[in-house]
């Protein structure tokens, strides 16, 4: 069952929560949590931990997230905990359309057909690789993720007595299936990578997330020795005060240590359309901390729109990209961007504001895997469209996973850099960073 959502039913915010497109409000926010903290045990004294309610013991990288009162840490805390929410009733609004045309649902992925996907899957699928989602949860029995997941490595770092499973939205499962949709099954969509082992990491409780747990994650990401961490979250605008900073040098250090093991950090810019390069004395986090990817997003307008080239026969469907009044790499609306804070681009989706109600608009946007609640409380696998940064980002994990698989031996860092440097000129820099994701020229061309 596909389901379908109109272009107002998406997230907004920094790919904060739970990433998305643009509603008139700023649905995103972040507070200091008042009694959790992250510890530098580099500068704390011995026992500083003693009493304290240790909720991530992160000594592989020095630190600690620990929950306290501000008195029992004074002197020894690294940075204030940080709390992101997320308001759904300023970006809920389901709609009606009609079945879509074809039986194979990748007929309507236009992110892979533009990205030459299918293609590049005769010499690999992305085999030999780990790829973690940092999300709300991704459900294991879905058709197009169960047989990618590995349920014994995923976790949940939100301490609320859950497993990786979500519980609240099928966001984390709709950003595994852009990564690993299966290739092989009848139906269903397809992944970019759908060779890649994934690990779930839930970081959200609910509509809620703490960056200590995110943090946390993302170490745990490096020491599993995952090839790529996808981070489909974040949150903007963030003070660029002392304390702020700190939680800056708290994730880079947790990135240190993933690109050690072998992780390469891939995260949404965010969904505020805002230049991130003239927002004056304000952070975005973690896409602007150090060995983090950030990606812009992109997207055509009036792709199949009034069933064109949604017609009996499979060959009408490439008919649909001589159509468009905007092509798949056309920045979307509600992207963020800045030359120096984007590295690259890819397919998020985009949206019309003069869409017709019968314009199958939701086609501009990215179609995956999500589920639907069942009567008995249970989910339901289903498939559905999203679009914002948070789309884009798993565009290039996949293809991360990709070149990583053909090229064993290559470094986060030759992995990152090969990817920008393969990377299409389609566009001013503020938008692409060093270009639009190319993933048949990434494999063409040698690291």
């Amino acid at each position: 069952m596909v389901n379908k959502t109109n272009r107002r039913s998406f997230l907004k915010g920094a790919g904060a929560a739970l990433g998305g497109l643009a509603v008139p409000t700023n649905v995103v926010s972040a507070e200091t949590a008042d009694k959790r903290y992250i510890v530098d045990l580099q500068s704390a004294s011995d026992g500083v931990l003693d009493g304290l309610n240790v909720v991530h013991d992160l000594s592989q990288i020095d630190l600690a997230v620990v929950e306290a009162e501000e008195s029992q840490v004074e002197g020894a805390a690294f940075s204030k905990d940080v709390e992101m929410e997320f308001d759904f009733a300023a970006a809920e609004d389901n709609g009606n359309g009609d079945e879509p045309g074809p039986k194979k649902l990748s007929q309507l992925q236009w992110d892979k057909q533009a990205q030459g996907v299918s293609g590049v899957h005769g010499r690999t699928r992305g085999e030999g690789t780990r790829v973690a989602v940092l999300d709300s949860g991704t459900i294991p029995d879905h058709p197009d993720l169960e047989h990618a997941l590995n349920t014994d490595l995923s976790r949940n770092f939100t301490g609320d007595g859950g497993d990786y499973t979500p519980w609240y939205n099928d966001h984390g499962t709709h950003v595994a299936g852009i990564i690993a949709g299966n290739d092989q099954n009848d139906e269903g969509v397809v992944g970019t990578a759908p060779g890649v082992e994934l690990v779930a990491l839930r970081v959200f409780i609910g509509p809620f997330a703490f960056f200590g747990d995110i943090v946390a994650a993302m170490t745990y990401a490096g020491d599993i020795e995952a090839d790529v961490a996808n981070m489909s979250l974040g949150t903007y605008p963030m003070p660029d005060n002392e304390s702020n900073r700190e939680l800056r040098e708290t994730i880079e250090r947790a990135t240190d240590h993933a690109a050690s093991r072998g992780t390469l950090m891939v995260a949404a810019a965010g969904n505020d359309g805002t230049n991130l390069d003239a927002d004056g004395d304000v952070l975005s986090l973690p896409n602007e901390a150090d060995n983090v990817m950030s990606v812009s997003a992109t997207g055509p307008i009036g792709y199949r729109w009034d069933d064109k080239g949604n017609g009996k026969f499979i060959r009408n469907y490439h008919a649909a990209f001589n159509k468009l009044d905007e092509a798949p790499t056309e920045p979307a609306p509600y992207t963020n961007y800045g030359s120096e804070a984007i590295d690259i681009s890819a397919p998020g989706g985009n949206e019309d504001p003069d869409a017709g109600s019968d314009a199958n608009a939701q086609y501009d946007m990215v179609l995956s895997t999500v589920f639907e609640w069942g009567d008995d409380g249970g989910m339901v696998p289903a498939h559905g469209w999203k679009a914002g940064t948070s789309m884009a980002a798993p565009q290039v994990s996949a293809a991360a996973a990709l070149v990583k698989s053909a090229n064993p031996d290559a470094t986060p860092a030759e992995i990152r850099e090969h990817l920008e440097s393969t990377a299409r000129d389609v566009g001013p820099a503020k938008y692409h960073g060093e270009g639009h994701l190319d993933i048949e020229a990434a494999l063409n061309e040698s690291i």
